[in-house]
C-alpha cells in the first residue's frame, strides 16, 4: 500500500511540476505576437533581389521572348540575346564590383536563373553555366592575377564553357581520359569532351584533364583556355529540347596552354569539379522551376478562356484539382531551390539540400509541362504556343550536372549516415 501510495503521491508531484513548466514557459516575454521575433521567410528577399527579379523579368519578356520560336527552329542562340545580357549585368551576378561584375549573392543568380527559364531554359541554363560554373571556378581557385584577367572578360563579353564530361565519364565524370603533358612551362592537351554547354559561342573554356593517369582522380587538373589556342568545335549536337543552347564535342589536338593558366593548382581538379558542380545543380533546380512555372503560366490562362458544355474548361472539378496540384508541386519546388540557395549563400552545409532541389524540381518540370500541354489540348500538342517546347526542355534536368539517379544516390549517402547507429 505505501508503494501505491508513494507511487500516487509521486505522479502528483510530476503532474504539479508539468503545469509550472508550462506556465513558466507561457510567462516569458513574448507576451503578444508583435513581440516574436520574425523570422525571414524564403519568399523575402533583399532589395536588390527584387530588384535583379524585376530586370530579368522586364528583359525575358521584351528581349527573349520575340525569339524564342526562332532560335528553337534554328538551333542557335541569338547573339542580341548574349550581348543583352552582358549588358543588364547577368553574367557577373556574384563577381565584384572590380572585376565589373555586380557583387550581388548567389541567391541572386538564382532568381536569374529561374525568371529566364520562364522565358526560355535554353537562356537560362546559358546564363546559369557562365554564373556559377565558370565565373564561381575563377572566383573561388583563381589567383588574385587570374581574376583581374578573366573575370573582367567574363563580366563583360566573353561567355564561358565548362568542359568536363567525356564520351567514357558522364556520372563517372572521374574517368576522364583527355590528358595534360608537361613541355616546359606549357601543357600540351589532347583528348575530347562532349555534351559541353555554351561551347559553340563560348571564348573562354575551363577544360579539365590529367596530368598524371598514374594518380588516378588526383591528377585531374583544371585549366583555362581560350578558344584560338587551338581549340576544335567537332559537333554540334541536335537535341529534342533546349535547341538554342549549344551542346558539342570538342577536340583538343595538341592544344598548348601555358602553365599560368592552372586553376587551382596541380591535381586540384577534382575537388575544384565536386564542389563546383553540388553549387551548379541549385541552377538547374532554379531553371527547372522557372520553367514548370514558365509553362503553367502559359497554359492555365487558356483554360478559362476556351468554354466546352457551357462553361470554360478551366471551371471543371478535375482541371481544378490538376491545377491545384501542380501549384503546390510548383512551390514546393521553389522552397527547396531557395532553402539550398539561401544556405550556400550562409555558409552552412548545401549537397543534399542541393541534391534535393535539382532530383525534384526535375520530376515537376516534366510533370507540369506535360499536364500543360494536355490542359490546351490539340493546341497545346502544335508549336504555336510554345507549351510543348517547355516539355521537351524539361527532359534534360533529370540528365545533366547529375541525373536523377545520382540525386538520390548522394541523397541517401546523407540518409545513411544520420541514421546509421
Amino acid at each position: 500500500m505505501f508503494r501505491n501510495a508513494l507511487s500516487r503521491s509521486s505522479r502528483a508531484v510530476a503532474s504539479r511540476s508539468s503545469i509550472n513548466a508550462a506556465r513558466t514557459f507561457s510567462a516569458t516575454r513574448y507576451r503578444r505576437s508583435e513581440d516574436v521575433p520574425k523570422l525571414a521567410s524564403l519568399d523575402v528577399f533583399t532589395e536588390e533581389e527584387e530588384m535583379i527579379r524585376e530586370t530579368v523579368r522586364r528583359f525575358a519578356a521584351e528581349v527573349v521572348q520575340p525569339k524564342v520560336r526562332e532560335m528553337d527552329e534554328k538551333e542557335q542562340m541569338d547573339p542580341s540575346i548574349i550581348q543583352g545580357l552582358f549588358e543588364q549585368g547577368l553574367m557577373g551576378i556574384e563577381t565584384s564590383a572590380e572585376y565589373g561584375g555586380s557583387e550581388s549573392s548567389f541567391t541572386a543568380a538564382i532568381i536569374a536563373i529561374e525568371e529566364l527559364a520562364k522565358v526560355d531554359p535554353s537562356v537560362s541554363v546559358m546564363c546559369d553555366v557562365h554564373n556559377t560554373l565558370v565565373n564561381t571556378v575563377l572566383r573561388t581557385y583563381g589567383t588574385e592575377e587570374q581574376k583581374a584577367k578573366w573575370l573582367p572578360l567574363l563580366s563583360s563579353e566573353k561567355l564561358g564553357s565548362f568542359c568536363l564530361s567525356e564520351p567514357a565519364s558522364g556520372s563517372d565524370a572521374f574517368a576522364l581520359q583527355t590528358k595534360a603533358q608537361k613541355d616546359g612551362d606549357d601543357y600540351i592537351l589532347n583528348g575530347t569532351k562532349m555534351w559541353i554547354t555554351n561551347s559553340y559561342e563560348a571564348d573562354i573554356f575551363l577544360i579539365f584533364a590529367n596530368i598524371d593517369p598514374s594518380k588516378g582522380y588526383k591528377g585531374i587538373t583544371c585549366f583555362i583556355a581560350t578558344k584560338d589556342m587551338g581549340i576544335e568545335i567537332a559537333k554540334k549536337e541536335q537535341k529534342l529540347g533546349i535547341r538554342a543552347s549549344s551542346t558539342c564535342t570538342l577536340n583538343f589536338d595538341g592544344v598548348r596552354i601555358p602553365k599560368a593558366n592552372i586553376i587551382g593548382g596541380e591535381g586540384k581538379g577534382y575537388k575544384i569539379a565536386i564542389e563546383i558542380l553540388n553549387e551548379g545543380r541549385i541552377g538547374i533546380a532554379a531553371q527547372m522551376l522557372g520553367l514548370a512555372q514558365g509553362a503553367f503560366n502559359l497554359s492555365v490562362p487558356y483554360t478559362y478562356t476556351r468554354t466546352q458544355f457551357g462553361q470554360p474548361v478551366g471551371h471543371f472539378q478535375g482541371m481544378g484539382f490538376q491545377f491545384a496540384e501542380a501549384a503546390t508541386e510548383i512551390e514546393a519546388a521553389r522552397l527547396l531551390t531557395y532553402n539550398a540557395a539561401r544556405r550556400k549563400d550562409n555558409g552552412l552545409p548545401f549537397v543534399k539540400e542541393a541534391a534535393m532541389a535539382k532530383w525534384y524540381s526535375s520530376q515537376v518540370a516534366q510533370s507540369v509541362s506535360g499536364q500543360a500541354i494536355e490542359w490546351m489540348g490539340g493546341l497545346g500538342f502544335t508549336r504555336e504556343t510554345g507549351v510543348e517546347k517547355f516539355w521537351r526542355d524539361s527532359k534534360i534536368g533529370a540528365i545533366y550536372e547529375g541525373t536523377s539517379n545520382i540525386q538520390l544516390q548522394t541523397i541517401a549517402r546523407f540518409i545513411q549516415k544520420e541514421y546509421t547507429p
